[in-house]
């Protein structure tokens, strides 16, 4: 019984304050959103992918498959040693590989799905279930059936001509033959369906396929069968329907993990963000509150009864905040989708999936994390005499900073140790330990700040000195309070910080590629083609009888092993000093038919010399003798591994062959508009072909780099939207806490403008100095990360100092459009009556 009295005061309270409630709810509400739409978007994703891959490898009982991804496949004798196999019913061999579709001379656009070619398979001869044709029939040669997805995405129906692009053969021309439904969506897939013959003919060299699908005989047991077989093929994957289906949904599965830890991350920034708004906001009902609750100790409430009236507020808070930021993340969620789709990222669409453990982590953390946040100051409030809580100044009166400083300033010597001896390195633990420096000085930050707050704004108050009188209470305003003046600034300051490491990284990739193409390429022109696809190796043919051209070196892919670990490198098929810088470090760069040169780190790896004689294994297990001639300083624009021209035609078959650049130089005295058109038209069949000079180049992979960025930019957005709506939030709130002191300004004859003017200066001088932490924070942290990364290529660091400099002035502007509306309700004062109050 004794309980009730305060449970009324409680609700009392929050339907007394709507604006405070309403603020404090909203600040719950954006944290939880983005944790529960990061669960909700890779729920959906992963069950939208459950769905397509539930639908694979039906009728399957034996899939023979290589066990290495990077394979030739499965060779013609095990295929026939299969068909031969007791209690084998049907043997249906998969021919299948990367194709790009060519619409009116325009790749049709996928996203990041992809565009796959594969071998059909009438119904006597397949084992699942065949395609459901829902217009014409199945193709035969020279033809292509294509899914309804694809076939919408192109604007072609039956009958239509159009081209495929296959990366090894160049151009092919075909005709719809029909359009078939594929029994789950499948976002910007596009699946082309070619006779069997065809198909092993652009995609196979002609004695391997990509696996092989089993049914077994009327009778006999499907598992007994795939045991059998895997004894009898050790060397390949051998798996039931079943298997295959958990194979393929473990794969996607792993990659949404990521996807998701990675949106889970942004969340607990929004979180983090808003904790410390909500405890702002705590602090400052509580302290706007001494007296009522002193008044509630005076007529015999107890102090735990005091304290849980706090903490019953924030129960209800919390619990509201995260209901409805459980409505609100499903919306993310759907939003984040559609964003990700306007970038035309391909992906499946379905059902949102709004799962047990999604309601369950979303309301427990914003109720937690809002208990929490209102923990402390309750405790406090609790612990004030009833009597002291009654003056009038001592609710301005603050626990001393020292400890929290002092506790600060070590967390900043630990983090500054972490972060300088970890940078030296390179890798994943270097990285680990630069991330838990970050940790330490994010907190040494947050702890030290409110020490910090009084010099740098006393140094930030030239900005506001013109303004005068004015000027100078905006100053003291923003020194008086520095728990609650950090508080507010450090939502800011976190925002910022990431945004500064971001743009960091952003800008020294560029500069990275910039400073590799600037240095190592010599060439006047480069080929370039779509990342998965290459350049057709037909385009560097061509632009070999073009007037002016002197060199034409294509760069080929290559993959081989070393023992057990797989090595990519390049094959020049020219010379390549001719169109690259690059530095032999020992040995010597000439490449004979069976030499090879090592970059020096992959050299170190292993162990091994110039003059060494090593053994590479090819994609289809054959072993080779090599010497290493030569050993290079290590460059991104050869990687790990160079093999001679005449090895690549031995390691790589014709299936697996495509060029990743084309460097060309022009003869002297040839004019470099006139061989950029003659190369444009020689490349015109091969639509995916760009001709680009080295400044192109450059801008074409920072455009890569910039959209990689948008998205978390996007994202990152929100931790900055939390941070302006803190600063709102806290304003408001000290408006209400000055009511008084602002009543009589105006009773001494300060005009309304003035006292409007004098929030938007505080507003502004807390953002500024929230910003400056945050910028020098992530500016510290960008480089101890990116030079972690330098073994990844990126070796120039460049700092973005016009989008620092646009940061800081935005950040003032920021702060002086949060404070529009606490600034107009301060004016709105009546004086008379905020002196009288009580």
């Amino acid at each position: 019984m004794a309980a009730s009295p305060m449970r009324r005061v409680t609700l009392r309270n929050l339907a007394a304050h709507k604006v405070r409630l309403a603020l404090t709810l909203l600040s719950v509400v954006l944290g939880t959103a983005f944790i529960a739409g990061s669960f909700v978007f890779t729920d959906t994703l992963q069950n939208t992918f459950d769905g397509i891959f539930g639908d694979q490898a039906k009728g399957v009982d034996v899939r023979v498959s290589p066990k290495e991804r990077q394979s030739l496949g499965v060779p013609q004798q095990v295929v026939t040693q299969l068909t031969a196999t007791d209690g084998v019913r049907a043997v249906a061999p998969a021919v299948q590989g990367p194709t790009v579709l060519l619409k009116d001379g325009h790749a049709v656009q996928t996203g990041g799905a992809p565009t796959f070619g594969q071998s059909y398979l009438p119904p006597e001869q397949s084992v699942s279930p065949s395609q459901k044709f829902v217009d014409g029939a199945a193709p035969a040669a020279g033809q292509i059936a294509i899914n309804v997805g694809g076939a919408n995405r192109a604007g072609l129906a039956v009958g239509d001509k159009a081209k495929v692009l296959v990366p090894s053969h160049g151009i092919v021309d075909v005709t719809v033959s029909g359009i078939y439904e594929l029994p789950s969506d499948s976002g910007g897939y596009i699946g082309l369906l070619f006779q069997d013959a065809q198909a092993r003919q652009l995609f196979t060299d002609g004695q391997h396929v990509a696996f092989v699908d089993l049914a077994a005989a009327p009778g006999v047991n499907a598992d007994a069968l795939r045991d059998r077989i895997a004894k009898t093929l050790p060397d390949y994957k051998v798996l039931d329907g079943a298997q295959v289906r958990a194979d393929l949904k473990a794969q996607v599965g792993q990659a949404l993990k990521f996807v998701n830890y990675f949106l889970l991350a942004f969340g607990a920034i929004a979180l983090l963000v808003g904790t410390f708004i909500i405890y702002n906001t705590f602090s400052m009902i509580v302290a706007q509150r001494l007296r009522e609750l002193a008044l509630l100790r005076a007529i015999g409430a107890s102090s735990g009864q005091v304290g849980g009236s706090v903490v019953a507020e924030a129960s209800v808070i919390g619990l509201l905040g995260s209901a409805i930021g459980l409505g609100c993340g499903v919306g993310l969620a759907f939003g984040l989708s559609a964003l990700l789709n306007a970038f035309h990222l391909g992906l499946p669409t379905g059902t949102m999936q709004v799962l047990p453990r999604t309601v369950l982590v979303s309301l427990g953390v914003g109720l937690v994390v809002t208990v929490v946040s209102a923990y402390a100051p309750a405790r406090r409030a609790a612990r004030i005499p009833p009597v002291e809580a009654m003056r009038e100044e001592f609710a301005s009166v603050g626990d001393s900073l020292r400890m929290r400083t002092i506790a600060g300033a070590i967390l900043a010597i630990l983090g500054v140790a972490l972060v300088i001896p970890a940078s030296r390195g390179t890798g994943g633990n270097a990285a680990i330990v630069v991330g838990i420096g970050a940790v330490a000085l994010i907190f040494a930050v947050l702890l030290a700040s409110p020490a910090l707050s009084r010099p740098m704004i006393g140094a930030l108050g030239v900005l506001v000195r013109p303004f005068g009188a004015i000027g100078r209470m905006a100053h003291n305003n923003a020194v008086r309070n520095p728990r609650r003046t950090a508080a507010t600034a450090f939502a800011l300051t976190l925002g910022l910080m990431l945004v500064t490491a971001i743009a960091m990284l952003g800008s020294s990739a560029k500069a990275s590629v910039g400073e590799l193409v600037d240095k190592g390429v010599k060439a006047d022109y480069l080929l370039a083609g779509p990342q998965l696809i290459g350049v057709p190796p037909g385009a560097a043919q061509a632009s070999k009888s073009v007037a002016g051209v002197q060199d034409v070196v294509s760069f080929r892919g290559v993959a081989m092993k070393a023992g057990d670990d797989q090595i990519t490198g390049i094959s020049p098929d020219g010379s390549m000093n001719r169109v690259l810088n690059y530095d032999i470090r020992r040995g010597t760069g000439t490449l004979g038919d069976t030499d090879i040169l090592v970059s020096e780190t992959e050299a170190a790896d292993r162990n091994w010399h110039a003059g060494d004689s090593v053994v590479l294994t090819s994609v289809d297990n054959k072993k080779f003798t090599l010497n290493v001639s030569g050993i290079y300083k290590d460059t991104q624009l050869l990687g790990p591994l160079v093999i001679a021209p005449a090895l690549y035609d031995q390691v790589m078959p014709v299936a697996f062959r495509t060029d990743v650049v084309v460097l060309i130089t022009a003869a002297p005295g040839t004019d470099l508009g006139t061989l950029r058109t003659g190369l444009e038209k020689a490349t015109a069949p091969y639509v995916v072909v760009q001709v680009e000079n080295r400044d192109e180049f450059k801008g074409a992979q920072g455009k890569q780099v910039d959209t990689m960025l948008a998205i978390l930019y996007g994202l990152l957005a929100l931790a900055v939207v939390i941070a302006i709506l803190g600063i709102v939030n806290t304003l408001a709130l000290s408006v209400v806490e000055r009511r008084r002191e602002i009543g009589m300004l105006r009773a001494v004859g300060t005009m309304r403008r003035q006292v409007r003017r004098a929030i938007y200066l505080e507003s502004m001088l807390i953002a500024v100095f929230g910003a400056v932490v945050g910028v020098v924070l992530g500016l510290g942290l960008g480089v101890g990360f990116l030079r972690t990364l330098r073994d990844l290529g990126l070796g120039t660091i460049a700092v973005p100092w016009s989008q620092v400099v646009l940061m800081l002035v935005g950040a003032g502007v920021v702060g002086v459009l949060a404070a529009l509306w606490p600034a107009i309700r301060a004016a709105r004062t009546p004086p008379l009556a905020a002196i009288a109050d009580l």
